[in-house]
């Protein structure tokens, strides 16, 4: 059976398509790769983006499979061995985590893009309490902190990413306040499926992104990206 051809479709800082890129860069998957504009998207992707939302994959040029847990899914089924636990409880909290990230994700997004200082502050103490709990529940759990690589660490990289380079006084992340999860960040940054997920100007762009929006937060870490 011939692998599926695979078309990535992006927007270069979205953290939930690098999620997808991490996944296709660790399994070593054949892709091809298209970014757009969200702002201005073409019409052939309004038309085959059933949420209008970033990533979709186009399989064999045909068939579109959204949301990024779903496509990562995909993407290790047909690339053994697969990075889910194989017994189907372990592999609900997997999955169960994996939705637990993308509320933190979200939550992340809420303090970027903080329209004053209260949306700021509360944003950075919602963000700390999602970090808080997620770093209780890696002491001694293999589906958070497993040795081996898994869809839980695509999902999980981005996040750290953003909070290591968007340094500031008042950001919820603080590496001596979550050793485990800067330990586990500073194992995910050293792979290349990682490094390799995001432009090489990927601060430049996101710091372009933040100067495009509106408000208190935006501008603090526009500038301090330009700062780092």
């Amino acid at each position: 059976m011939d692998f599926p051809h695979l078309h990535l479709v992006s927007f270069d800082i979205c953290p939930f398509v690098q999620r997808s890129l991490i996944t296709l860069n660790y399994k070593a998957a054949p892709y091809e790769l298209t970014r757009i504009d969200l702002a201005d998207p073409p019409d052939w992707f309004r038309e085959r983006s059933p949420l209008g939302k970033v990533p979709i994959l186009i399989v064999n040029g045909d068939t579109v499979l959204f949301e990024s847990a779903v496509i990562n899914e995909y993407i290790d089924a047909v690339t053994p061995p697969e990075r889910l636990p194989p017994e189907p409880l372990e592999r609900a909290r997997a999955r169960a985590w994996i939705e637990y990230l993308s509320e933190q994700t979200f939550a992340q997004y809420r303090w970027m893009t903080a329209a004053d200082e209260d949306a700021f502050e509360r944003a950075a103490h919602e963000a700390a309490r999602g970090l808080e709990r997620l770093e209780r529940q890696m002491a001694g759990d293999r589906t958070l902190a497993g040795v081996e690589f898994s869809l839980v660490d695509a999902t999980l990289a981005p996040l750290l990413m953003r909070y290591a380079l968007l340094t500031h006084e008042d950001s919820p992340w603080d590496p001596e306040s979550f050793p485990r999860l800067a330990a586990r960040w500073q194992w995910l940054e050293a792979m290349d499926a990682v490094r390799d997920s995001v432009p090489a100007d990927f601060s430049q762009r996101l710091a372009t992104y933040l100067d495009g929006q509106t408000g208190t937060a935006p501008r603090q870490l526009a500038a301090a990206l330009r700062d780092g």
